[in-house]
């Protein structure tokens, strides 16, 4: 029977970022293949324990509604794995109960180049070659940072994902000129341009599917005022006032808006971050996702000029 995903918001999340392999990624390499497959084989009914981005597949799922002309969100799983080793994975899956039935398994090869064979907005892994290749062909990626506790409060029904402006939503147009020529430029370029709304970034695409999800969330309220919507989005960037302007033009002229923004002017993010508790937060930057990953799932999008050389 088919079933188009045309029209959802589909994630194309790695094992590696979904459950917690440390044991497993040990055994492959302190053993190898075979050392590797007996030990999946031997653990088959074990399940894994959650990963970094476990609470955001999670809630994301939580979206769909029971009837299925009300199920906005897909999930498909891309794993290095080939169906032999795979299938704890598949166990694990089940016994969470995440209602995930597509996956991809390429016996070792990366997975990213069938991204865009299932429409997916973004492809999630823990491993970072993977990710910095899919980037490099313009697929819509983001390395998992596998730092500090997996906190999901299962009292909190909630989907908070918070996003960096420049080199995520946006292009890194303005920040190459930061970067070349310095702070006092960067600010004149944005004066001069406030109206101007910046190209696509690479997650601007996501962005536009989280928002149409809460679209779907919005009619549910009209349709029932007891429901409560659930997702949240954020925007945390370094810019501050008056650079802060070229982001309401982009997101303007994009027909896009958020429920909270936070323009930091250099302030360290992870200091408002703590307080909207995203269950993901975006960032090109290592700099700012590593100190951010030991209090909340972060991930490293690696685009744009803050991450060459």
């Amino acid at each position: 029977m088919s079933h188009s995903l045309h029209g959802k918001l589909v994630v194309a999340v790695a094992s590696s970022a979904l459950f917690d392999l440390t044991d497993s990624d040990r055994v492959f390499r302190e053993g190898g293949e075979d050392a590797y497959r007996a030990y999946q084989r031997e653990r088959e009914d074990q399940v894994l324990p959650a990963g970094v981005a476990f609470p955001f597949i999670r809630r994301l799922l939580s979206l769909n509604g029971q009837d299925p002309s009300d199920r906005p969100v897909e999930v498909v799983l891309l794993s290095r794995n080939d169906p032999d080793t795979g299938a704890r994975v598949f166990r694990s899956i089940a016994s969470h109960g995440l209602e995930i039935e597509r996956a991809v398994f390429t016996k070792g090869k990366a997975p990213w180049p069938y991204v865009e064979s299932f429409g997916a907005s973004l492809f999630l892994s823990a491993n970072p070659m993977d990710v910095r290749e899919a980037i490099g062909h313009g697929i819509p990626a983001g390395q998992v940072l596998e730092r500090g506790a997996v906190r999901d409060d299962p009292s909190d029904a909630g989907l908070r994902v918070a996003f960096d402006f420049d080199g995520v939503l946006a292009d890194d147009s303005s920040e190459r000129i930061y970067k070349s020529q310095g702070m006092d430029a960067f600010r004149a370029n944005e004066e001069a341009r406030r109206t101007e709304p910046l190209d696509a970034g690479p997650l601007l695409r996501l962005f536009r599917d989280l928002g149409a999800v809460q679209t779907v969330e919005r009619e549910r309220k009209r349709q029932d005022p007891s429901y409560e919507p659930r997702l949240r989005i954020a925007i945390a960037t370094a810019r501050g006032a008056p650079a802060h302007q070229r982001v309401v033009a982009s997101l303007r002229a994009w027909g896009l808006n958020v429920d909270e923004a936070f323009f930091l002017g250099g302030v360290a993010k992870h200091s408002v971050l703590g307080t909207f508790r995203p269950h993901l937060f975006f960032d090109d930057q290592l700099a700012h996702v590593e100190p951010t990953s030991a209090l909340l799932p972060s991930v490293h999008v690696p685009f744009g000029v803050a991450n060459q050389g």
